[in-house]
């Protein structure tokens, strides 16, 4: 019988050969498809950022490059602070995801300290680190945030009242976070936006403190409706990234003359280009902190002018 199973094992060895080639010759076609299809979208970007729209003085999109952020945001929060300066280089970010793929793990890289807050602790492994003292330069917390808790939490960790960077992607209630946070002046303002929706028309979801994102396009806030209550906070919208997913706002008296008008939602507006959302090069990872710099005209929660 032994004897029986062994023939009858070799019978079918060559077919499970031929079985394992085509499933590698399957996962190799699959590996240069995905390849193509990223090369395909980097070219058609490169084509329709050379539209003469993109080369307007005060435009961010061009600016955009990737180490941390997804959508090229890294580039875009650099560019601004190129023209508006550095202050604090205090970042606060709510929804950081695990922590390596977000909008400010290249600024604590480069000696920024700041705040991360996120409903989910998968990012408390990367932020071991980092965390382990003051000089790491990161505070954290593990929190479901809502219009209602926001303020406090922020108090809570000890958040100053004037710092440089505030980013916001909660998917849902981001517009209701933002409007909940008047008591805070942050130089710089990122949100994510509802780019299926038109840019002259205001339009926001119905506030509700535990809802949660069903993966639809049925989501936070037109860039309208942020450019209204940004307008109504103190601040002008200077921008978005080229894939349609985030929005840039600097305060008030710190954009004349360096980025492009009028501030508006039909002026700035990019539409949803999420198939070109995608990673380049290697595995995430926060890069080395460098030390921070810090001079005679910056301290922590200082504003300069």
């Amino acid at each position: 019988m032994f004897r029986r199973m062994l023939a009858n094992l070799a019978r079918f060895l060559p077919v499970y050969r031929e079985m394992l080639q085509i499933r590698d010759s399957l996962k190799r076609i699959n590996s240069n498809i995905e390849a193509i299809r990223k090369m395909e979208g980097m070219r058609n970007r490169e084509l329709e950022l050379m539209h003469p729209r993109y080369g307007e003085a005060g435009r961010l999109n061009r600016y955009g490059f990737q180490v941390n952020s997804q959508n090229g945001e890294d580039g875009i929060i650099h560019e601004i602070f190129q023209r508006i300066g550095e202050s604090s280089r205090v970042f606060v970010e709510i929804g950081v995801g695990d922590g390596l793929e977000n909008n400010t793990a290249f600024l604590l890289s480069q000696g920024w300290n700041g705040f991360w807050i996120d409903g989910s602790d998968s990012f408390l492994e990367t932020v071991k680190e980092y965390a382990t003292d003051e000089s790491k330069g990161l505070t954290f917390s593990v929190s479901f945030v809502d219009k209602e808790n926001i303020t406090e939490l922020l108090e809570q960790l000890q958040v100053p009242k004037i710092f440089d960077l505030l980013s916001i992607d909660i998917d849902i209630n981001t517009f209701y976070i933002w409007q909940a946070l008047r008591s805070f002046s942050p130089r710089v303002v990122v949100v994510e936006y509802n780019a299926a929706v038109p840019p002259d028309i205001e339009w926001k979801l119905h506030y509700v403190a535990d809802r949660v994102w069903d993966g639809t396009q049925n989501f936070g806030a037109s860039l309208k409706a942020f450019e209204n209550l940004g307008r109504q906070l103190g601040y002008s919208l200077v921008g978005c990234d080229f894939n349609g997913i985030n929005a840039f706002f600097v305060r008030d008296d710190l954009v004349a003359g360096k980025f492009a008008e009028p501030f508006t939602a039909e002026n700035h507006y990019e539409p949803p280009r999420y198939h070109y959302v995608h990673r380049l090069g290697h595995a995430r990872s926060i890069l080395d902190r460098q030390e921070p710099k810090f001079d005679s005209t910056t301290r922590l929660g200082a504003d300069v002018f």
